[in-house]
């Protein structure tokens, strides 16, 4: 479900963010993404089994590696990678899983629904955030929905 009600309680809920495929590239939509939430005051924490470090947070190898709890996956994965990532998100006990743009597998969503996490799909965290808490004109980007709602 990815209404605005839904969207803002996920983006002002959910502070630790584990970033599944995150690059340590600076030029990657991940990294871009994760800096960008960073610097919003949530905590992002990378997972991808290529580097031991990003952004200044340590690196694990995959989700069930993370020894806190983690409010929400974000998903820099193709597609077909999803299922795995989502049975891994509700092992761990996560609140939400987020599939960024272009992300889209079905069986993914229904198991994390099914097991009660919230789905957010085809949708970038970045983006979303800055629509609904401000900053869109950080990049101009122009998302084609617009709300006069403020934030609560």
């Amino acid at each position: 479900m990815s209404d605005i009600t839904t969207l803002r309680r996920v983006l002002r809920d959910c502070r630790t963010i584990a970033v599944v495929g995150l690059s340590a590239e600076w030029h990657r939509p991940s990294y871009f993404a994760a800096k960008y939430m960073q610097a919003h005051g949530y905590r992002i924490v990378p997972v991808n089994p290529k580097y031991p470090e990003i952004l200044g947070e340590t690196c694990y190898p995959d989700l069930k590696s993370i020894p806190f709890p983690v409010d929400m996956v974000d998903v820099f994965r193709k597609p077909q990678d999803c299922l795995p990532i989502a049975q891994d998100a509700v092992a761990i006990g996560a609140r939400v899983l987020w599939l960024q743009i272009g992300v889209i597998n079905l069986d993914a969503q229904q198991l994390a629904e099914a097991a009660g996490l919230t789905v957010v799909m085809d949708r970038c965290v970045k983006i979303e955030y800055a629509r609904l808490f401000g900053g869109l004109n950080y990049m101009g980007v122009n998302t084609g929905v617009i709300s006069a709602r403020r934030p609560l």
